[in-house]
């Protein structure tokens, strides 16, 4: 089951195991996770998907990372 946070106006969804980064709503961070780490992800206005190169090792860390980005707006 996803859980769901928003930071600086920013919704950030940890995704919980069989849930699809494609189910999102636009203009937000999906964190996910697959058997080479944690994946932050984020969902453009038009749908489209980009991640980082390389998952994160917890996923405390590709939440901090997806907060940085948060206040940035993505």
């Amino acid at each position: 089951m996803a859980s769901r946070i928003v930071h600086r106006g920013v919704a950030i969804v940890t995704l919980g195991e069989g849930e699809a980064v494609a189910q999102l709503a636009p203009n937000c961070i999906a964190i996910r996770r697959d058997a080479a780490g944690w994946w932050t992800c984020f969902i453009g206005a038009d749908g489209t998907v980009e991640e980082y190169d390389q998952p994160y090792a917890s996923r405390d860390e590709a939440l901090w990372a997806a907060k940085a980005a948060a206040e940035y707006g993505i």
